[in-house]
C-alpha cells in the first residue's frame, strides 16, 4: 500500500527531528566537552551560547510543534479527510521546519519568525481540514 503524502511528510518530519536532536547534541558536546556529556550532569551547568544555544532552542521549538503536527496528520488520515489542501499543509510544515533550522542557527531573527509562521500555518490548515472549516 502506497503511503499518502501526508504520512510520507510525517515520516520525513520524524527524520528532521532526529537530525535536529543530533545537531543540538553534537554542538552541546562540542561546547561543554565529552567529559560533561558522559557525566551524570548533576548540578548547575553554564548556559549554552552561540550556535549551540540556537540549535538547542530550534530543537525545543520543534518539540513544541511536532506533536500537534503529528496528531493532526494522523487525525486527517484516519478520518479520511486528506486532500490537496492537506497535501499542501504537510509540505508547508516540513519545508518550513527544514528552513527554520539554519535560519535559527545563523541567527536571522525576522526571517526565522516568518518561517515559523509558515510551519504554523501548515498545522492550522490540517486542523481546518479535520474540523471541516
Amino acid at each position: 500500500m502506497e503511503l499518502t503524502i501526508e504520512l510520507k511528510m510525517l515520516g520525513w518530519a520524524m527524520v528532521l527531528g532526529l537530525v535536529q536532536m543530533l545537531a543540538a547534541s553534537a554542538s552541546m558536546t562540542a561546547q561543554r566537552g565529552t567529559k560533561w556529556n558522559a557525566s551524570a550532569r548533576d548540578g548547575e551547568t553554564k548556559p549554552l551560547t552561540g550556535v549551540a544555544a540556537r540549535l538547542d532552542r530550534a530543537f525545543r521549538n520543534y518539540q513544541e510543534t511536532f506533536p500537534i503536527f503529528a496528531a493532526a496528520v494522523l487525525a486527517v488520515s484516519v478520518a479520511g479527510r486528506t486532500n490537496a489542501d492537506t497535501a499542501l499543509a504537510v509540505q508547508l510544515y516540513l519545508w518550513a521546519r527544514v528552513a527554520y533550522v539554519p535560519a535559527y542557527a545563523l541567527g536571522i531573527p525576522y526571517l526565522r519568525s516568518a518561517i515559523w509562521v509558515v510551519s504554523f500555518w501548515g498545522i492550522v490548515k490540517l486542523v481546518r481540514a479535520l474540523l471541516g472549516w
